[in-house]
């Protein structure tokens, strides 16, 4: 998107000198749901005020509120990493970060950690093992364990409750069938699958009375992982918790599917196996092929969101169509497979 598209106090801190610390320089990025400025040696994530329905954030209040969730939620994995609520304030044209005057924005900042060992690029270089896989599964792992279970987040793992977030994306994608990255036949082939698996209620009633929902991380993929020491696994769901809210496999399938979208089927399924063992779960293997297919939905879904915004520029929204369509292969895939 053209530069005049953004709003003004995102401009204002596209400036080194709104900081009150050292910036060399300042890096701004954008998914569908935030703009996020890499400034020095911190990170400052803004909410996009949109509304997609299972996301509100189209209110100064909502946006704030979700900010501070972020800040909580997210000092369960990472502490040191998630520092602050902001705020951007105006006096008459002039903004300023934490300053005096109306509050015309709220953000969560963040110490910046280390590109190099951002999980996306340890891929991009080819470096990733199972190694690196192992201290992924050992935070996990106590994670899992310690996560509230409590009888009303078992809830949320019936197969009525999962049917919400899955068919979700089919009313949502729907616009786009035959746009140039989702075709009718894949749209119909994932989504009878989706809801054949729907009917089976028991298999998703043995994990509910296995003690396996509860208030996970809900965006558990390569984006969201920093391989430092110790390993962070940030940026967690807050905006909905029917999306936090699942069985534990719907968590870690998110990862494993992101391992195969990145042609890593061995390390994929490397982590699958050894987190079923570490954490004595045989039966999430039932589960996986469904929630794989699901979220590599979520993922082609959030592609062709950020696509359509009007605040990104083209060549950004051609990589973001181009990246859905590969997911909904996969998720084809997934489905064909999982049908035998």
């Amino acid at each position: 998107m053209s530069e005049e598209v953004l709003p003004a106090h995102i401009h204002y801190l596209q400036q080194k000198s709104s900081y009150p610390h050292p910036v060399s320089s300042v890096q701004l990025l954008q998914t569908h749901i935030s703009f996020v400025l890499l400034a020095g040696d911190f990170v400052y994530k803004l909410k996009k005020p949109v509304n997609f329905g299972f996301l509100d954030f189209s209110t100064l209040e909502k946006r704030k509120q979700c900010c501070e969730q972020e800040l909580l939620l997210n000092r369960r994995l990472c502490p040191d990493l998630y520092l602050d609520v902001v705020t951007i304030t105006r006096e008459g044209n002039d903004y300023s970060l934490n300053g005096k005057g109306e509050v015309v924005e709220y953000g969560v900042k963040m110490a910046r950690m280390p590109e190099e060992r951002m999980m996306a690029n340890v891929i991009r270089a080819g470096n990733l093992d199972r190694g690196q896989m192992d201290r992924i599964i050992d935070v996990l792992v106590p994670f899992y364990q310690q996560a509230d279970g409590s009888e009303a987040i078992g809830e949320f793992g019936r197969s009525a409750s999962v049917a919400v977030n899955v068919l979700e994306n089919f009313a949502q994608t729907e616009t786009f069938v035959d746009q140039g990255a989702l075709s009718r036949a894949q749209f119909l082939q994932i989504g009878d699958y989706a809801r054949a698996f729907l009917q089976d209620e028991e298999r998703f009633e043995r994990r509910r009375a296995a003690g396996k929902i509860r208030d996970c991380h809900g965006d558990l993929y390569s984006a969201n992982i920093c391989l430092d020491v110790p390993v962070h696994i940030f940026d967690c769901i807050e905006f909905n918790e029917r999306f936090r809210y699942s069985d534990v496999a719907a968590d870690v399938a998110f990862l494993a599917m992101d391992l195969d979208y990145h042609g890593l089927e061995d390390l994929s399924a490397y982590f699958i196996d050894c987190f079923v063992e570490k954490s004595a779960d045989p039966t999430l293997f039932e589960m996986l092929e469904f929630y794989k297919c699901y979220r590599a939905m979520v993922r082609g879904k959030i592609g062709l969101f950020t696509a359509s915004d009007p605040a990104v520029d083209s060549t950004l929204a051609a990589r973001c169509t181009e990246d859905a369509a590969r997911y909904f292969v996969l998720a084809q895939k997934y489905a064909l497979r999982a049908e035998g």
